[in-house]
């Protein structure tokens, strides 16, 4: 007596449950965390009207918090190396400044800040303020 042959068929079909699932998670993750990367530094900003431009990655970002310690992109230096540290960023990539100066710092070192972009060769600087609030329009 013959057994009877089988005929075995190969699985065509991709299961996308497990691929979902793992797209899943990755999304929340994303979602969870892409907030916190724009966060950057606590800084009070000086209230003026005027119009918006939109920042873009063609910016070099210069903070200065209240305590007075100077950033380039979230990096701390001090106002010693800014001059050195511009020249470099210039050699490699044109990219504008915006200066991020907290509205309690003394005016003087937002001048030696300015000073120290321009001897590195830097002309356009773009100072960020917040625009006014509407009880003081």
């Amino acid at each position: 007596m013959q057994t009877p042959k089988r005929e075995y068929r190969t699985l065509s079909e991709i299961n996308v449950t497990p691929f979902v699932d793992v797209m899943l998670v990755l999304l929340i993750i994303f979602m969870v965390t892409a907030p916190m990367l724009h966060e950057g530094l606590d800084v009070a900003l000086p209230q003026v009207k005027g119009e918006t431009i939109k920042e873009e990655a063609s910016y070099v970002t210069i903070t200065v918090n209240k305590e007075g310690q100077i950033f380039i992109d979230d990096d701390p230096i001090p106002l010693s190396e800014v001059a050195d540290e511009m020249r470099r960023i210039k050699k490699y990539w044109d990219k504008k400044v915006l200066l991020k100066a907290d509205r309690s710092i003394n005016y003087g070192l937002v001048v030696q800040l300015m000073a120290a972009l321009r001897e590195a060769g830097i002309e356009d600087i773009g100072m960020v303020t917040e625009p006014l609030a509407e009880e003081e329009k």
